[in-house]
C-alpha cells in the first residue's frame, strides 16, 4: 500500500514540477517576444524633429513694432477666412483673388509630402509680381494677407511668405511646421522674409526669388534674425547666432527689428 501512495505522490510532484517549469518557459519566451517587439518598435520611431529653423534657439519677443505687424496681419488673415468660407458653401459673394487661393489650397491638397510644399511654393511665386512696398502703397513697409496681396498681384518678401504661410495650413500643415522667418542677406545687405516650413524632421526653405526648395542648411550668407508662428514673435538668440555664423558682425546679430524688408 505504502509504495503505491508514495508513487502517487511522486507522479503528482512531477506533474507539478513539469507544468511550474513549463509555465516559466513560456513567460521567459513571452519576455523574449515583447522585448523584441519593444526593440522594434524604437527601431522603427521617426526621427526627431528640428526645433526651430537654422538649430537655433530662440527668445519670445514681448513688444515691439514686429510683434504689432504679425498680430495686425493675423487679424487680417482672420477676417479674409470668413471670405473663403463663403466662397466654399456658396453663401456670399467670391471675389477673383478668393477663387485663386483656393484654387492653389486645392492644388495643395490634391498632393502629399513634398510635393505639396512645392506645389504651393511654385503656385504663390508666380502669381506675385515682386514689387516693393513704397511703390505700391507709397509706405517703406506694410504687410499684407494673402487676398490683399494676389486682388493686386503685387508684393514683396513677406507677402510671398504669408500667403503661403496660410495656404499651407489650409492644405493640412500643421502651425508647428510653419515658420516665417526674417533674415539678413549678407549679400545683398538687407532684410528678406522667407517661410520655412517642416518635412521629415528638417527643415525647407520656400523663398519667393527661387522656385527649387532647399533646406535651410543650403542658405548660405544669411543671418536668421527672427521666426514668426502661431505662438507670436520671437528672436534667434544672438550668441548662438554669433556661435553658428562667424561671418556676422555684432550690428548683425543685434540688429534691431527690421523697418522695410526687401522684395
Amino acid at each position: 500500500m505504502l509504495p503505491r501512495v508514495a508513487a502517487k505522490i511522486c507522479a503528482a510532484f512531477l506533474m507539478f514540477a513539469f507544468s511550474a517549469f513549463g509555465a516559466s518557459i513560456a513567460a521567459h519566451a513571452q519576455l523574449r517576444v515583447d522585448v523584441v517587439a519593444l526593440d522594434s518598435a524604437l527601431l522603427a520611431s521617426p526621427t526627431p524633429a528640428a526645433p526651430e529653423p537654422f538649430g537655433l534657439k530662440t527668445v519670445p519677443v514681448a513688444y515691439g513694432g514686429l510683434l504689432a505687424k504679425w498680430n495686425g496681419v493675423a487679424a487680417d488673415i482672420r477676417a479674409e477666412s470668413e471670405v473663403l468660407a463663403h466662397c466654399r458653401d456658396l453663401s456670399g459673394p467670391c471675389p477673383p483673388a478668393a477663387q485663386k487661393f483656393l484654387a492653389v489650397i486645392a492644388d495643395g491638397r490634391a498632393h502629399d509630402g513634398r510635393a505639396r510644399i512645392g506645389v504651393v511654393n511654385r503656385a504663390i511665386n508666380l502669381s506675385i509680381r515682386p514689387t516693393s512696398d513704397l511703390a505700391q502703397w507709397g509706405v517703406p513697409d506694410r504687410w499684407s494677407a494673402p487676398l490683399a496681396t494676389l486682388t493686386s498681384g503685387r508684393g514683396d518678401c513677406e507677402d510671398y511668405a504669408i500667403a503661403k504661410y496660410v495656404a499651407l495650413r489650409a492644405a493640412g500643415l500643421a502651425d508647428d511646421d510653419l515658420r516665417l522667418v526674417i533674415v539678413r542677406d549678407l549679400a545683398m545687405n538687407e532684410d528678406h522674409a522667407v517661410l520655412l516650413v517642416r518635412f521629415d524632421g528638417s527643415w525647407i526653405v520656400l523663398d519667393n526669388r527661387w522656385l527649387m526648395l532647399v533646406a535651410d542648411s543650403e542658405m548660405r550668407r544669411v543671418v536668421p534674425l527672427f521666426v514668426l508662428a502661431h505662438d507670436g514673435v520671437k528672436r534667434f538668440a544672438p550668441a548662438a547666432i554669433a556661435e553658428t555664423h562667424p561671418a556676422a558682425t555684432s550690428a548683425d546679430v543685434t540688429a534691431p527689428a527690421p523697418g522695410a524688408l526687401a522684395n
